[in-house]
């Protein structure tokens, strides 16, 4: 699966090569394929290459897709390892709260 990140052109260079910026990320990249993009305008990027020019709405639309995906590596549900790291945490806390409870009732037996 290939992914175009939506980027701002923030400045032109020469040989057809411009930096573009996407949230303080910056990259030089090449503009060959959209020869017409201006400073200011936003270009889908792919392998250091500009492919399109979109709208402010679409980039930032898209941008905040992207943003959601990275969210979700932070989600037990879906992060596998995650889910596996809270559920040992949460026996841990169980059975070290079991664990007065327990040493009570043996004492008692004891007596």
């Amino acid at each position: 699966m290939c992914l175009a990140i939506p980027m701002k052109i923030v400045e032109l260079k020469e040989n057809q090569m411009a930096t573009v910026d996407a949230g303080g990320a910056t990259r030089d990249i090449a503009l060959d394929l959209v020869p017409m993009a201006q400073v200011g305008d936003y270009v889908l990027v792919h392998a250091g290459f500009a492919i399109e020019v979109v709208d402010a709405q679409y980039a930032q639309e898209t941008l905040d897709l992207i943003q959601e995906m990275a969210d979700m590596v932070d989600d037990p549900l879906f992060n596998p390892e995650l889910a596996a790291q809270m559920e040992a945490q949460e026996r841990e806390q169980a059975a070290a709260a079991a664990a007065p409870v327990a040493a009570a009732a043996n004492a008692e037996a004891g007596e």
